[in-house]
């Protein structure tokens, strides 16, 4: 797996198996960590000292900001409404699908295996819990859990809080 050419590296970005992961026509910020079997596609942005763990998946049209941490196995979409084919049943192409983007605000913690569904945003300091499918926007500082993921009331959230605070 490869780290295209057209992938725009920040200052002293950390790849711990650059040859284990897959990286085309993305942009990466400064210090930013990248785990194995990472891959970011093109048109996706990661920000500043972020922490993107294994086997996650960044998908076009998403932004994720600065001093964000991203779980082991998270997957994002970028198409509501994904087919493999056109309806005479041909392959589809780029113009046939719908992207639509997805932003991470700063600070953010996406927890392992969550699922986040294009179209939304994710509020700066928000923590998104592990094994979450994010269907909605989540404000800032929230905390959400469960399938579909739903804000947590705060005697609940403190121990994810508190958590996210001890890996910061």
């Amino acid at each position: 797996m490869p780290i295209a050419k057209d992938v725009q590296l920040g200052r002293d970005v950390r790849i711990f198996h650059p040859d284990l992961v897959n990286l085309y026509g993305c942009s990466i910020g400064d210090e930013t960590r990248l785990g194995t079997f990472v891959e970011i596609q093109a048109g996706a942005s990661i920000g500043a000292r972020c922490k993107i763990s294994s086997h996650s998946f960044i998908c076009e049209a998403v932004t994720i900001e600065d001093e964000v941490f991203v779980g082991h196995g998270v997957m994002f979409t970028n198409d509501k409404y994904p087919r493999a084919t056109t309806a005479d049943g041909q392959p589809q192409g780029p113009a046939d699908w719908t992207v639509e983007p997805t932003r991470v605000g700063r600070r953010a913690s996406i927890g392992s295996n969550a699922t986040i569904l294009c179209g939304i945003s994710i509020g700066a300091g928000a923590i998104v819990g592990a094994g979450a499918v994010v269907t909605k926007d989540v404000p800032a500082g929230a905390v959400v859990a469960g399938v579909p993921a739903r804000i947590l009331p705060a005697s609940k959230a403190a121990p994810l809080i508190a958590a996210a605070r001890r890996t910061a």
